[in-house]
């Protein structure tokens, strides 16, 4: 009967100890059952992504016009406003030690005025810029860096826009008063030659901010878009997004 006992004890003890020994394996085994049945999900389809980049760019370009193209838009944004040209800084600053900031600050405020009043042009070359991706360019943004719609928009759009914006940036100038605070300002000799040696041109200068602001505001919405779950606003950012 001791004897019985005994051997009970030592068969418990037996298995006790394979199962302690099989626990790690299993563990692995269920490890890589659970990579496996992953490798096997499907993937997005093509049709998907495609679809998944659309809205996002939808998404993000629609927030970029409708935040640069508003009162405020450019001017009351640090990260955009477009001061007085690096070329003329020194006379604007010393224009502000006499005196006469406000002439500098009016050539400021309408600069961003025009630049506000032109970025809504942007959004229907954005929608054709949109029509125009392939699977291919789908694929490379959804892979790509966190800017990666962003530099796609610049390849395809940059012309586009600065064409645009161009009248509607001259127009809205002549309104707001740009040119005859910029007149103002070249009757500075100094101001007058940096200007002609350099061959400046206030038009082009404020096309181009415009379009560098408008680039960065779009960078800026891609990047919440593909990094915080709060700006996928759709099921089908999420489920795009979320597959990166």
């Amino acid at each position: 009967m001791r004897i019985g006992i005994v051997y009970l004890w030592m068969m418990i003890a037996a298995l006790s100890l394979s199962c302690a020994a099989q626990t790690p394996l299993g563990q692995i085994r269920d490890r890589i059952a659970a990579a496996r049945s992953t490798s096997k999900a499907p993937s997005l389809s093509n049709d998907k992504i495609v679809a998944g980049l659309k809205e996002a760019l939808t998404v993000s370009t629609r927030n970029a016009v409708a935040s640069t193209g508003r009162p405020d838009g450019f001017l009351k944004n640090a990260a955009i406003k477009i001061l007085v040209p690096d070329k003329l800084r020194s006379v604007g600053n010393g224009m502000r030690l006499i005196g006469m900031g406000s002439q500098v600050d009016a050539l400021e405020v309408g600069m961003n005025r025009a630049a506000e009043q032109a970025a809504p042009a942007s959004k229907q070359i954005f929608i054709a810029a949109v029509t125009r991706m392939s699977f291919h360019d789908a694929r490379h943004i959804l892979s790509g860096n966190d800017t990666a719609a962003t530099d796609y928009f610049k390849s395809q759009s940059s012309e586009d826009l600065s064409a645009a914006f161009a009248p509607i940036v001259h127009r809205a100038m002549e309104n707001v008063g740009v040119v005859r605070e910029y007149n103002q300002l070249m009757n500075n000799p100094m101001a007058a030659r940096v200007a002609r040696n350099q061959n400046f041109n206030l038009d082009d200068y404020v096309v181009a901010k415009t379009v560098d602001g408008l680039f960065y505001v779009m960078a800026e919405e891609e990047k919440k878009i593909r990094k915080d779950p709060m700006a996928q606003t759709t099921s089908l950012l999420k489920e795009v997004f979320g597959k990166r």
